[in-house]
């Protein structure tokens, strides 16, 4: 029922801003791995023994994210949203958290004043990209990386997270484990002369992310290998989530023939990692 709820509450407000629908029913492993993992990110309102608003928020070391807060059309604006961040945000005073950060419509401008009054600064845009495969097929990378699949070792581990306190500040090492075990999802190193600099998941879908480079010269030819190993596949398209702060591997979408099809806005109470080597999965997973 709450999975239902998020679906119709994306809906309604892509809708109304012209945008069509843009969210369908999905088993929501993400969500049920955090509850597992951290039950006090998990949040529901009800009326009459049935879901009106859901929020949800993961925590890595010391940083905190809101993954997802919906109200139920019809009901927003009543003071549910508000409750529901305020009992999120105890999530985060109870790990001593550094940083906050969320993942917003851009055009929601309601919820971000709501974030902006408890504390939230908008950092940079985000918008996912995407081509359909036939489109695709006359791109040629400039440069490419050298890619294999993740092994799951201890020494690769490391590695990443290592990858990910350079890209965001923090290691997501119970999301890389997540990641690995996801059906459909292919989990790739990318490496140059023998060493391991970046990584990338890619779904059967065609959707790319998230990806993280060891520099910010790294993040188009890993991007580029990126693109070519999701065209590799039988999918209709290829999308990604590309941060606008990200200006080399935004231009790099743009001349492979992505195009914008969503905005999105990232905001936080601290400075936000450094998204020149980073590009997101989606707005709950970061």
């Amino acid at each position: 029922m709450v999975d239902a709820l998020v679906v119709s509450s994306i809906n309604d407000l892509t809708e109304r801003h012209g945008f069509g629908r843009m969210a369908s029913p999905s088993v929501p492993r993400f969500q049920a791995f955090s509850l597992q993992d951290d039950p006090r990110g998990l949040w529901t309102a009800e009326e009459d023994g049935r879901p009106v608003g859901f929020a949800w928020s993961w925590a890595c070391e010391d940083f905190w994210f809101l993954a997802q807060l919906f109200v139920k059309p019809g009901l927003q604006g009543g003071g549910v949203g508000r409750t529901l961040l305020q009992r999120t945000l105890a999530h985060a005073a109870d790990i001593g958290a550094r940083n906050r950060a969320l993942i917003t419509f851009a055009f929601n401008t309601v919820s971000q004043g709501l974030y902006i009054q408890h504390g939230f600064l908008p950092r940079f845009p985000l918008y996912l990209m995407s081509i359909p495969r036939e489109r695709f097929g006359g791109h040629v990378p400039d440069q490419v990386l050298e890619v294999s699949p993740l092994d799951g070792s201890d020494a690769e581990t490391s590695l990443l997270s290592e990858l990910d306190r350079f890209a965001l500040g923090f290691s997501r090492a119970k999301h890389h484990g997540l990641l690995a075990g996801e059906p459909g999802i292919r989990a790739l190193g990318f490496s140059q002369g023998g060493r391991l600099v970046g990584y990338c998941y890619i779904s059967q879908s065609g959707h790319i992310g998230p990806f993280a480079v060891a520099s910010p010269e790294l993040a188009v030819a890993g991007f580029e290998t990126a693109l070519a190993v999701a065209a590799e596949g039988a999918v209709e398209s290829i999308s990604c989530l590309v941060p606008g702060s990200n200006a080399s591997v935004l231009r790099c979408a743009a001349a492979a023939g992505l195009r914008i099809k969503f905005p999105m806005l990232a905001m936080s109470t601290d400075e936000l990692g450094n998204w020149s080597c980073y590009l997101s999965r989606n707005p709950g997973f970061m």
